[in-house]
């Protein structure tokens, strides 16, 4: 609460600086200014006030200012904050139908990924925020998740997971995709999983090359398997009844601006992964390409144990 108040703080300082701005809007990001998602919001803040000739003013809080994505999305929900950027596993926990696109292996590349998601499914997905408080804007990539695990505790193979304690994001599906691999689950926040690779109170974690990267994980945990397990979008929230309050007009300039801001974040993340690929394979970091296939036969099951999802999962499956 601390961070929370010294921000708000900040931002009524700011307030006078705002000019002729009528309206001021937070947005809160977990990621550090040199991820491509925080660069994504800085352009979309720039973007918003373009299209709304500077009446409207978006003040990108990153670096986990104002807390870690389960705290920024109960933010979002009560109006604390106005936008939070996320990721979808963890939005999966009050916003259910997002949980389908957290499934291991359910898309079977970038062109069906976004198909999906810029489709009809994304958009009803995206509308059932509304009975959430909140208001969902165009998806952004997050990567292709896979597994590291700490120096000491190498891993080629599935069987080397058995009984690592791997840190997941707090979401059921996450839990559950790694049981299924026979690894023992830990949920923790994002923010805090340096220090416990570091000091051994977890084996390892996942997530993408960017994020392995820009977090300083390479360092403590330098065995990377790339099995790609998942490939959850990210995406920017706000509150609803925010935007409900706001003028036609200035709904129209934070929707062209998200969906610009979205493509962008899209290419940039691609590009980022890659060059982080290479960043953290010159510093030591020994990058294991394997077959995934056993990976997705273990997980499996998990596709029948979240029923409410299964009709989502059928028409995923059907795009083309």
């Amino acid at each position: 609460m601390k961070k929370l108040a010294s921000a708000l703080l900040a931002t009524a300082l700011l307030l006078p600086a705002a000019g002729h701005a009528e309206t001021v809007l937070r947005l809160a990001e977990n990621q550090p200014d040199t991820n491509p998602v925080t660069v994504a919001m800085h352009r979309f803040a720039e973007l918003v006030g373009e299209y709304t000739n500077g009446e409207v003013v978006v003040q990108v809080f990153s670096g986990a200012q104002l807390g870690q994505e389960p705290e920024t999305i109960e933010q979002a929900q009560a109006g604390v904050v106005d936008f939070a950027r996320v990721n979808t596993v963890v939005l999966a926990n009050v916003s259910p139908s997002m949980g389908a696109f957290t499934l291991p292996y359910i898309f079977r590349g970038w062109d069906h990924k976004y198909a999906v998601l810029d489709g009809e499914i994304g958009d009803e997905v995206r509308a059932d925020l509304a009975d959430v408080g909140l208001v969902g804007f165009d998806y952004m990539d997050a990567g292709s998740r896979s597994f590291y695990t700490r120096e000491g505790v190498p891993i080629t193979s599935l069987e080397d997971l058995e009984g690592l304690k791997i840190r997941v994001q707090p979401a059921p599906i996450m839990t559950r995709m790694v049981e299924l691999l026979g690894a023992v689950p830990t949920p923790m926040n994002y923010g805090e999983v340096f220090s416990a690779l570091q000091t051994g109170v977890i084996d390892g974690a996942e997530n993408d090359y960017v994020s392995y990267q820009t977090s300083g994980h390479y360092e403590v945990a330098p065995n990377y398997l790339v099995d790609q397990h998942l490939s959850p979008p990210a995406i920017l929230i706000m509150n609803k009844a925010r935007f409900d309050s706001l003028p036609a007009e200035q709904q129209e300039a934070i929707e062209r601006a998200a969906h610009e801001a979205a493509l962008f974040e899209r290419d940039a993340m691609r590009e980022a992964n890659e060059a982080a690929r290479k960043t953290v394979e010159d510093a030591g970091s020994t990058v294991i390409e394997v077959d995934n296939a056993p990976f997705a036969e273990a997980v499996q099951p998990i596709y029948g144990e979240f029923p409410e999802l299964a009709g989502l999962i059928e028409r995923i499956k059907a795009v083309d």
